[in-house]
């Protein structure tokens, strides 16, 4: 079988079934070896894993996946692209593919085969409409995958690795790293797509907690918090938090709460840490 991930062959194989990248889709293939491969090494992928592939396009890493993993599972939303993969795949026996999208799947019936693997990995090239969607149903579904990693535009990377008191910091940020420890492992350039993106990627490893950084009493009340504040940024904590139609605390309360964590009564959201929202939670529990 042609390697897959290269200009000529990933142009020759769209012509062959007339394929367009479909911006409904955010398409972009990857054409460049060398990016395909640094995905496979970063998540470290072997014969003892299974592996969840989310959008595998024609196939280009899939093929990889194939040649390094006991079992790839892959996702693909666009059923034009499924007989495009049955003929470049063909060869592949460890591969099963599904026509679906990824939001609307059983987590745990997609991964039925798990159990005679070590450990299950999530890989994608993810299209940026729905890069948190994607990201945060993984995630919460607290199914324990060893690690995640995606392509995904370096704008949303930044909003994820951001500190407290940046302006890229969110709720985004605090989600992604209760669950997980976020590392960028290679910038993309966009010559490497076709068609061309207008921004820079990067491919970034998430690598799964197996115990949470911070335990709050009330898992969902900090969440409520965290969106809460971020809900109108530029108010202070105490009328961000009043004002969001998720909580039901009075100012007092959150006032009182607010001076309880040692904060000033002019706190932004963008202040705290993750560690802080899991205090302010367990204080009003």
């Amino acid at each position: 079988m042609a390697f897959l991930g290269n200009p000529a062959v990933t142009g020759a194989v769209l012509e062959k079934y007339g394929i367009r990248a479909q911006k409904k889709y955010g398409q972009n293939f990857l054409i460049d070896p060398n990016i395909l491969g640094k995905i496979a090494e970063i998540s470290q992928i072997g014969k003892d894993d299974l592996v969840l592939e989310i959008g595998p396009g024609i196939g280009s890493l899939t093929q990889i996946l194939c040649e390094r993993a006991g079992k790839v599972i892959a996702v693909e939303i666009d059923r034009k692209l499924i007989p495009v993969l049955k003929d470049t795949l063909s060869e592949y026996d460890n591969l099963t593919l599904i026509n679906q999208d990824i939001l609307k799947c059983s987590l745990t019936e997609l991964l039925e085969e798990a159990d005679g693997y070590k450990s299950v990995k999530v890989v994608a090239n993810l299209p940026y409409y729905i890069t948190t969607p994607v990201l945060m149903y993984i995630l919460e579904s607290e199914y324990p995958f060893e690690c995640v990693t995606v392509m995904i535009q370096k704008e949303v990377a930044d909003r994820i690795q951001a500190d407290p008191r940046t302006k890229d910091y969110g709720s985004l940020s605090l989600a992604v790293r209760y669950y997980s420890n976020p590392v960028v492992a290679a910038q993309v350039s966009p010559s490497c797509f076709i068609p061309r993106p207008n921004v820079g990627s990067v491919i970034l490893k998430l690598e799964v907690y197996r115990q949470k950084p911070v335990v709050a009493k009330d898992q969902e009340l900090m969440f409520k918090l965290i969106r809460g504040s971020f809900n109108q940024r530029r108010k202070t904590l105490v009328n961000g938090l009043k004002n969001y139609a998720g909580l039901d605390l009075s100012k007092e309360q959150i006032e009182n709460a607010i001076e309880k964590l040692g904060k000033k009564p002019s706190v932004r959201g963008e202040e705290l840490s993750l560690s802080e929202f899991a205090a302010l939670a367990d204080i009003l529990t």
